[in-house]
């Protein structure tokens, strides 16, 4: 027959344990959620800086990768340019 000290123990135990497991979860998933959120930034950087050299190499493929500009609509573009090329190369 359990006394009624020993019953005192053992309800206070199963009370502390379910405690400690409800605070280490709430602990673990915040970490959890900020490494998640830490991820997601990182992944977002990377991605931009790969549509950045993806559009670096458009604009110099479409400039020739001479640094000629023949896009009419750039401020830069100089028509004496693109004419003294298209002779050079023909």
């Amino acid at each position: 027959m359990a006394t009624p000290t020993t019953n005192v123990v053992r309800w206070s135990a199963l009370i502390g344990g379910i405690f400690y497991g409800i605070v280490h979860q709430s602990t673990v998933q915040s970490l959890y959620d900020e490494k998640k959120a830490a991820h997601a930034v990182s992944h977002r950087a990377h991605l931009v800086e790969e549509a950045k050299k993806a559009y670096a190499a458009k604009k110099a493929e479409k400039t020739g990768g001479s640094g000629l500009i023949t896009d009419p609509e750039d401020p830069k573009f100089d028509l004496e340019k693109v004419i003294e090329s298209w002779t050079k190369d023909s």
